[in-house]
């Protein structure tokens, strides 16, 4: 029998490895980002068209390649970061791997532009689906620039596969703003079809945070540092009462490397115990520096997994941390309940001498004296004797006995009892709905009772009106008296310019759009000023995943999300008018049976079926 078994062309493994390291175009924008960080650039570029579907270009300054790295660099396994295997516990750049480059390079139509600041001429390669199509000499600027071209080209299944614009999109900016968060000192610029995205100039920690998410971050901003042997850790979380219900902002970073670690997530929970609402998340922007020896990175491609040597400690030393910034910076609250802040002495008094103070004696006041004080004594307060006030009997002393004696007087001893209407044509009011544990409402019907779910049938109620303002008829609209600032990150200001008209069908009234905040000035009827940021938040969370093409899923997203967040949840009490109106409100609705996500909003439960239950 022949030898079936056979090495794979280059070619063909590039293609396989290409499945683990390039998922999507923001796979290719994180691989590159992080070799123009290792090239020691201090300006990054990263241009984007389509969504990163037609071109994905990183422009650096970095210290470039020779003619034989930049023809080698494209060969798998071939890498610049490590030479033996105890590197890997000593690494101090992003990639090691030797993998990036050529899995891109397998699947789309790659050209390559760099020169070293010594050489006086660069090297120009074009590469398409792993075949080297050119590579000559030309003149360049120092630097490198890689520019991947119609991603998947060669992939149909993959490329079909890729999300909206809007979702792939927002994954790239995702790993830009993960890249740029890990290196304030490098100088990082962004285009989307031509228009700039971002532009952060080389800064601290933390106005790299402000520039990317928003001016109003600074002010929900909570410095932690701390320093042992065994973890350096300084970063920011933010205050409880900016909590949001997604996990948007929260970032870990290990040696300037993102990560995901849900057992350090945790800790940061563990530290805000007492402090969050059920459902918040809190902000978190945490740098955590360990001697490289202590973690092994090599666990995903994607490297955004990591093991540590000594999880259990670095658990503990982050929980304190946090725990004691929240305490020192007055965001949690003190033990002694018995305080009065009144009596707390200001900062800007904390340097200053205490003062003496002044007393002023009336000498010539004798309190035995007769004659009344003297007047010349402002601040002294003037007495006057008492008068004898006559005793309470003398009161009544003159008042004539009147003639008319009490039993000569007449008293309506019975109250009158004359009714309007025969006693046969008032009907007692009965008792329709009752509440059962702040969740159902229970309501008799002819045939035996239905029980409802009051969140969900509020839900389909709620669902049906929107949707009907979206499509049918123009939404009425309350108007505020002054327009209501809500500030958002970039993306999240571009879902909601998306969102414009089918939001203001709703009845939202936007006043303005600026870079980092929206001006409301009109809200739908049954939405209050309280809850309008927790009604966007949770849209904005909902449509993470795309805007739907057509307008009729984009309404009727919009109408689910909106339902969802202002329906009346488990555990609210309702009157018993609010009950009636709730059932009334169901039972008018097209379709009563289910919420808007497909759940049953009621069962009912007949006379036979209560026999049977008492039935021995």
């Amino acid at each position: 029998m022949s030898s079936i078994i056979q090495l794979l062309p280059d070619h063909v493994a590039n293609q396989i490895a290409a499945g683990e390291v390039v998922q999507r175009p923001a796979s290719v924008v994180k691989e590159l980002l992080e070799n123009a960080v290792d090239a020691k650039a201090t300006d990054i570029k990263l241009i984007i068209k389509e969504a990163g579907k037609s071109l994905i270009q990183v422009i650096d300054n970095g210290v470039g390649m020779s003619v034989t790295d930049s023809r080698l660099c494209f060969e798998r396994h071939a890498t610049s970061k490590i030479r033996q295997a105890e590197d890997l516990f000593s690494l101090h750049t992003k990639g090691f791997r030797g993998e990036a480059l050529a899995s891109i390079a397998a699947i789309a139509h790659v050209e390559m532009k760099t020169k070293q600041d010594q050489e006086e001429l660069g090297t120009h390669i074009i590469i398409e689906g792993s075949k080297f199509m050119s590579q000559e000499p030309a003149v360049l600027p120092k630097g490198t620039s890689f520019a991947v071209k119609n991603l998947f080209f060669n992939i149909p299944a993959r490329r079909n596969f890729l999300k909206s614009e809007t979702v792939e999109q927002r994954h790239i900016v995702d790993e830009f703003q993960r890249v740029a968060m890990a290196h304030p000192n490098i100088h990082f610029t962004m285009y989307h079809n031509g228009s700039e995205m971002f532009n952060l100039p080389i800064s601290n920690f933390r106005q790299r945070i402000v520039n990317i998410f928003s001016g109003r971050t600074n002010e929900k901003l909570v410095p932690v540092k701390e320093e042992t042997d065994i973890l350096n850790l300084q970063g920011f979380v933010g205050k409880p009462e900016f909590a949001k219900k997604n996990r948007g902002e929260q970032f870990f970073f290990v040696n300037d490397r993102f990560i995901k670690s849900g057992y350090l997530h945790h800790a940061v929970m563990a530290a805000y115990e007492g402090l969050l609402k059920d459902g918040a998340q809190p902000s978190y922007f945490l740098y955590l520096n360990v001697p490289p020896h202590t973690i092994d990175i090599n666990i995903h491609p994607t490297k955004t997994e990591i093991k540590f040597d000594d999880e259990h400690a670095l658990y503990a030393i982050l929980r304190s941390a946090i725990k004691h910034s929240l305490g020192q910076f007055n965001v949690a609250p003190v033990l002694d309940f018995d305080r009065d802040p009144n009596l707390d002495t200001p900062y800007q008094y904390q340097n200053k001498d205490a003062e003496y103070p002044t007393i002023q004696v009336d000498r010539s006041y004798n309190p035995f004296a007769d004659d009344k004080p003297n007047k010349s004594f402002s601040s002294a307060p003037s007495y006057k004797k008492a008068e004898a006030q006559p005793n309470w009997e003398s009161l009544y002393v003159g008042l004539k006995q009147s003639g008319q004696e009490l039993s000569e007087m007449v008293f309506e001893n019975e109250a009158v009892t004359s009714s309007l209407f025969e006693e046969t044509e008032v009907e007692q009011e009965v008792k329709r709905t009752y509440q059962i544990h702040k969740k159902y409402i229970v309501s008799p019907i002819k045939s035996g009772m239905v029980i409802i779910n009051q969140n969900r049938a509020h839900e389909r109620v709620l669902y049906e009106e929107f949707l009907t303002s979206m499509t049918v008829h123009q939404a009425s609209s309350q108007q505020l008296l002054f327009p209501l600032p809500l500030y958002f990150s970039s993306v999240e200001i571009d879902l909601l310019a998306e969102l414009k008209t089918s939001l203001e069908n709703t009845g939202f009234v936007f006043e303005a759009m600026e870079a980092d905040h929206v001006l409301i000035s009109g809200l739908p009827v049954n939405v209050t000023e309280s809850e309008i940021a927790i009604v966007l938040e949770e849209l904005l969370r909902d449509l993470e995943d795309g805007i739907p093409d057509n307008s009729f899923s984009q309404n009727d997203t919009i109408a689910k999300s909106m339902a969802r967040s202002l329906a009346i949840k488990t555990g609210t009490y309702l009157t018993e008018k609010e009950q009636e109106n709730l059932v009334h409100n169901l039972f008018a609705c097209k379709e009563p049976n289910v919420s808007p996500f497909q759940k049953p909003t009621f069962i009912t439960m007949s006379v036979e079926d209560l026999d049977k239950k008492f039935s021995v």
